[in-house]
């Protein structure tokens, strides 16, 4: 997509600071990072969201790897992935090291929404 800023860092458009790349995937530092050595890794095919990736056995694969490679050499605690895909419109994974006393702790909490019992058990029965 001519106006995608992922497609631009693929195509060399715009400079980026690179830790993997293969023919199909890009893996590169966040310049807005939560933790340092948060990744992005994308398809270099233009999919709008993560699960419109056809080869979801090669990325999780890869990102797990991107992952564990961040935690060794950044001595991280653990990582994790987020893949809302909201502030791009190309699909990406969040690969974050995580570190203890982060300020990370907490963040979904922000999102949730109070759900009475009986609401929760009218989205299970839609669900069964």
């Amino acid at each position: 997509m001519d106006d995608c800023i992922f497609c631009k860092i693929i195509s060399g458009q715009i400079p980026s600071f690179k830790i993997y790349e293969d023919q199909n995937y890009l893996a590169f530092l966040d310049i807005n990072p939560i933790n340092p050595g948060h990744t992005l890794l994308i398809p270099k095919t233009h999919y709008r969201w993560v699960y419109d990736i056809p080869a979801q056995s090669e990325i999780w694969p890869l990102a797990t790897k991107i992952g564990q490679d961040l935690k060794q050499k950044l001595n991280a605690d653990y990582f994790t992935y987020i893949t809302a895909g909201m502030e791009v419109p190309h699909a990406h994974i969040h690969i974050v090291p995580r570190f203890q006393n982060d300020k990370m702790t907490g963040m979904l909490d922000q999102f949730r929404i109070n759900s009475t019992i009986q609401e929760v058990e009218s989205v299970y029965n839609k669900l069964k």
